[in-house]
């Protein structure tokens, strides 16, 4: 099903899965009126100008984020990272800049989930809001690249699907934006400081491995961490 705008390719998705809709459904869109990531951020992107899909899963993978952001990175080719657990990224002067989202949402008791990716194929980034120009990357492609970067993206998900999960994290280690890097997480209140400490890749489920400041260490599950410094 493509649509020429929508309020969220996800939400679509979801309401066809709920209705019986068969594995491999996918929903897409020129536009969205009320696209959004994790942690309900908001994902805005001209129209006209962006990969806006979202894809019917019976029986999805553990691993599906990841298995999600490997796939936009064989897509995007050599320069894509992954910020934990699965922003594609491209390293930029300013740090590292968004060139894609995922979300990966559903029923788990019924069997299902929705994956939805959002990747800046034709993003031009004077057409953005300010405050998001200097942390947003594109591929800098014309439109009439949306289509087969779709299908490329389609063709990779195919196949991460289908191996093994020992082969999925090491393609996405290979791709680690966050390795070595300070990091810090969780809330931060006049009660309560963020906690900081080292990423050190992920573990065999895809937390986050965080080294801590005492000697030991810590695994994250799918939260809120952000960069603390870059190099």
């Amino acid at each position: 099903m493509h649509l020429r705008s929508t309020d969220s390719t996800n939400d679509r998705a979801r309401l066809l899965a709920i209705g019986g809709a068969p594995h491999g459904t996918l929903v897409t869109a020129a536009a969205q009126t009320a696209g959004r990531g994790r942690h309900g951020r908001r994902w805005t992107a001209p129209p006209d100008s962006s990969v806006l899909m979202s894809l019917v899963l019976r029986l999805p993978p553990a691993l599906l984020p990841l298995i999600a952001a490997v796939a936009v990175c064989e897509v995007v080719g050599e320069a894509a990272r992954i910020k934990w657990p699965n922003d594609v990224v491209i390293p930029s002067a300013s740090g590292l800049s968004k060139l894609a989202g995922i979300l990966a949402e559903g029923r788990p008791q019924e069997g299902w989930a929705i994956l939805g990716i959002g990747l800046n194929v034709a993003v031009r980034l004077e057409d953005l809001p300010a405050e998001l120009r200097r942390r947003t990357a594109t591929l800098g492609a014309s439109p009439d690249q949306i289509e087969p970067a779709l299908e490329r993206l389609l063709r990779a998900l195919d196949r991460g699907l289908e191996q093994p999960e020992a082969a999925t994290l090491e393609a996405w280690r290979a791709r680690d934006a966050l390795n070595g890097r300070e990091i810090a997480w969780g809330p931060e209140t006049p009660a309560e400081r963020r906690q900081r400490g080292r990423a050190e890749g992920i573990d065999g489920t895809g937390r986050l491995v965080v080294a801590l400041p005492d000697g030991g260490h810590t695994a994250l599950d799918a939260g809120e961490v952000r960069l603390r410094e870059i190099g």
